[in-house]
């Protein structure tokens, strides 16, 4: 049989040792929580005694920092809880749904914790509990799920699960790298939603809500009541079609044809996976689409998934896509976004999926300022919208490089 590897793929400087495989069992103790009667929750100073909705909480992405519950030590001596002291401790749930998330959190302070809960409380001198809260996100806990109407599983099962474990001095600096990942990627995903809701506002605030002519906050230098209009006094309902998927000369052109789930998250239509020749769009009932004056549309099966076309292009007949006439800006519609799915997705019919027509579609009716004011919200939305897109991405790579250094430096 193969040797065991006993050293990570990167390390830093001055390691050179094997790792030692241990049981967690053997560095540490696993324990499960206790009930929590309805009767004693609510209190807001005290002991935390945590749960697994708090694992949701504004705080608690890495570490456990704050409760939505907190006891008395007059409750805690009525009830005979036992204090977990032993911290630090890795805080995770062990029964429901919750146990197939396979979330962890650092406990640093002395806690309670409920039985749908365990705790492994670190054995002392024998772990940096920064790296172990990085350990713990290579372990699978869902490997332990014992068969039932419910996953679970219980301490000795973690108990016995065998890990590899350096000298705690390496793991200091192991652990001290993740800290500090950790924390910009937190850092990140909290910038991330502060702007998305801040756009989720401002989409609520800059439009005319229901009944109203003007919307709540305006640009200076704008009075007139915005005008309701039908979606077809905007823009020309297009749709889409698909050739004879059989026939290979409809195929591989150099005509981007656009397929519904090609929109999934994107704000703008650069090029199709897919692509279609001069024959194959006069075999469809498909039309060429102009670029940047194209709002795309998805119609059935997903409604209301919309991008701004890039450069000229056809659709599928999932597809019903806004061709604007001239004094209406294309990202102004875009931001009008989810008022427009909503409003198709309550006039569209069918029993399998929804769909909508580009008829329906286009007796739509939107409020609509002048062009110079609905250029001036469009350009605040595509700033927002570049912000978000940026912090995503920024997210993205960070959460990309941590799994990625997680599978090197663990053994």
């Amino acid at each position: 049989m193969p040797e065991t590897k006993k050293v990570p793929a990167i390390r830093f400087n001055g390691f050179s040792d094997d790792w030692e495989q241990r049981k967690l069992g053997e560095v540490g103790k696993a324990r499960s929580g206790v009930g929590f009667p309805d009767i004693e929750q609510g209190g807001t100073s005290g002991t935390p005694f945590f749960k697994v909705s708090d694992m949701n909480n504004d705080g608690n992405e890495n570490e456990m920092n704050v409760a939505n519950n907190y006891v008395t030590d007059a409750q805690i001596t009525a009830r005979r809880w036992s204090l977990i002291e032993e911290v630090p401790a890795i805080f995770f749930a062990k029964v429901g749904a919750a146990v197939m998330l396979n979330r962890k959190r650092l406990c640093r302070f002395p806690f309670l914790l409920d039985n749908n809960t365990m705790a492994y409380s670190l054995g002392k001198d024998q772990w940096d509990a920064d790296f172990a809260k990085a350990l713990f996100e290579t372990v699978d806990l869902t490997s332990l799920v014992q068969v039932g109407a419910l996953p679970s599983y219980n301490a000795g099962d973690v108990e016995a699960m065998e890990i590899m474990l350096p000298d705690v001095t390496e793991q200091h600096q192991i652990g001290a790298y993740f800290w500090q990942l950790d924390n910009l990627i937190t850092l990140h995903q909290r910038k991330y939603d502060k702007l998305v809701n801040v756009k989720k506002s401002m989409l609520e605030k800059m439009f005319p809500r229901d009944g109203a002519s003007v919307p709540e906050i305006r640009f200076a230098g704008f009075t007139n009541p915005w005008e309701q209009r039908k979606l077809s006094d905007l823009a020309e309902i297009v749709g889409g079609g698909t050739p004879d998927t059989n026939n290979s000369a409809y195929w591989d052109g150099d005509i981007d044809w656009y397929a519904p789930a090609e929109m999934e998250g994107q704000r703008y239509a650069k090029g199709s996976v897919r692509k279609i020749t001069e024959l194959g769009l006069q075999k469809s009932s498909a039309k060429i689409l102009p670029a940047h004056r194209t709002v795309l549309f998805t119609s059935r099966a997903g409604i209301g998934k919309m991008a701004i076309l890039q450069r000229s292009a056809a659709t599928n007949q999932g597809f019903q896509s806004l061709v604007l006439k001239d004094g209406t800006d294309p990202y102004f519609i875009y931001s009008m976004g989810e008022k427009i799915k909503d409003m198709a997705e309550c006039v569209a019919s069918g029993s399998t999926f929804l769909e909508i027509s580009g008829k329906m579609l286009g007796n739509l009716e939107v409020m609509v300022p002048n062009l110079k004011e609905q250029e001036s919200i469009a350009t605040f939305f595509r700033v927002i919208d570049d912000l978000i897109t940026l912090h995503q991405r920024k997210l993205e790579k960070l959460k990309q490089l941590k799994a990625s250094f997680l599978e090197k430096m663990f053994v």
